[in-house]
């Protein structure tokens, strides 16, 4: 009882992470709209990165890892700004609930599929069976069994791509979390991946401030601030509170804050197929995490 106590902030904290990232497909989209994908993304991390460090400081994060942990992290900061990216231009081109459930439901299954594929993971019958719900629930995200392949259009073709590569870069954060402590590794990251999207940005002028309108400057602040470095670090201190093998579970309040939040800017509407693929895909993570139970 005690202990169910002292995990029920954590469990809030997990959640309130959890809906500030859903809420960031919806800015996202709205700072996209206001500028172009490119500077959009060198600014989100940017500001993360600037706004992170003080977090690490005042955590006492000790900043360190040896060239193998360093070759994780850079290889997951690339990947993060092709990510980040793929999102603004993904967000630009579609709907941010329908963006947010789709990379969150389908991110890891493609995780665990890369797992066994790249680290010759072993899996169980019961998570044979786990997969195989969540490739059912991907094929219905798609809309495969009603329009076939007409997800490879423009607007969801940039939602998988982002899945694919989240999943590629939650490897390397799972190999590189045995070297460096997480939230080093994050700071790092975000520094690599706002550098990364600055190159690209630069074309762009992204340093002249008065070429882009307060609701662009608002929701990148938002963006960068709130989902970026305060859900980031909300995450890593719960997840390391509640247990790392619940978290996955808690992702899919991801689309909650995506859905609603859409529906109230955009006036989106969440096809059914989008809330069942979700649902199957959460059942899968459920099975794919389900622990036996321990004879006492």
């Amino acid at each position: 009882m005690e202990e169910s106590k002292n995990t029920t902030p954590y469990f809030i904290g997990m959640v309130v992470a959890m809906l500030f990232w859903g809420i960031a497909w919806t800015a996202g989209k709205m700072a996209a709209e206001h500028s172009n994908a490119e500077v959009a993304a060198f600014w989100r991390y940017a500001i993360s990165f600037v706004t992170i460090i003080p977090v690490v400081w005042y955590m006492k994060i000790p900043l360190k890892t040896d060239k193998i942990g360093f070759l994780y992290m850079l290889g997951a900061g690339l990947l993060t700004s092709l990510f980040n990216y793929l999102f603004f231009a993904g967000l630009s081109h579609g709907q941010a609930g329908y963006g947010g459930t789709m990379v969150t439901a389908l991110a890891p299954i493609f995780t665990y599929l890369m797992s066994i594929a790249v680290l010759g993971t072993k899996v169980s019958n019961r998570q044979v069976f786990a997969f195989s719900i969540g490739l059912f629930g991907a094929l219905i995200l798609l809309r495969v069994p009603f329009e076939g392949f007409a997800f490879l259009n423009m607007e969801s073709s940039y939602f998988l791509e982002c899945a694919i590569v989240w999943a590629a870069v939650t490897i390397l954060s799972q190999k590189a979390s045995k070297r460096a402590h997480i939230m080093f590794y994050t700071v790092v990251v975000f520094g690599i991946t706002g550098f990364t999207n600055m190159l690209f940005a630069l074309p762009y002028h992204p340093f002249d401030f008065g070429a882009y309108d307060s609701v662009f400057w608002y929701t990148i602040l938002f963006i960068g601030v709130l989902p970026g470095t305060f859900s980031t670090a909300l995450f890593f201190l719960s997840a390391g509170k509640i247990g790392a093998h619940r978290t996955g579970v808690f992702m899919f309040i991801v689309p909650i804050g995506a859905i609603i939040s859409s529906w109230i800017v955009y006036d989106e509407q969440i096809a059914l197929s989008t809330v069942l693929g979700c649902a199957l895909a959460f059942v899968a993570v459920l099975l794919f995490n389900m622990k036996k139970s321990s004879k006492v």
